[in-house]
């Protein structure tokens, strides 16, 4: 069945920096556009980044652009999130998700606290 595992989150100070993985199975992941989320205790989802199926087109929100690169590598069956110069305010839950069929993932925990 599709499964999509995130891992890499933790606590971070201001400023530094976090690898997110998605990694996913179960179905051919060059196929499939994906995308990352995140999403804040009482606030709606928000997409982060969004990937096409061969990696060469991308798109980011305002709030991340020129920070966070979205990346893959549908060899290893992994979707990357790299997010520097990082903020309180991206203080949240990350998802992978895929939008056919709309897959999630369980989510990472991302703190930014000094």
């Amino acid at each position: 069945q599709v499964q999509l595992v995130e891992s890499g989150g933790g606590l971070v100070q201001p400023g530094g920096s976090l690898r997110l993985t998605c990694a996913a199975s179960g179905f051919s992941l060059s196929l499939h556009s994906m995308r990352w989320y995140r999403q804040v205790p009482g606030k709606e989802r928000e997409l982060v980044a969004a990937i096409n199926n061969v990696g060469d087109i991308t798109s980011y929100s305002d709030s991340v652009k020129g920070r966070f690169t979205i990346s893959r590598d549908n060899a290893k069956n992994t979707v990357y999130l790299q997010m520097n110069s990082l903020k309180p305010e991206d203080t949240a839950v990350y998802y992978c998700n895929r939008p056919i069929m709309d897959y999630w993932g369980k989510g990472t925990l991302v703190t930014v606290s000094a």
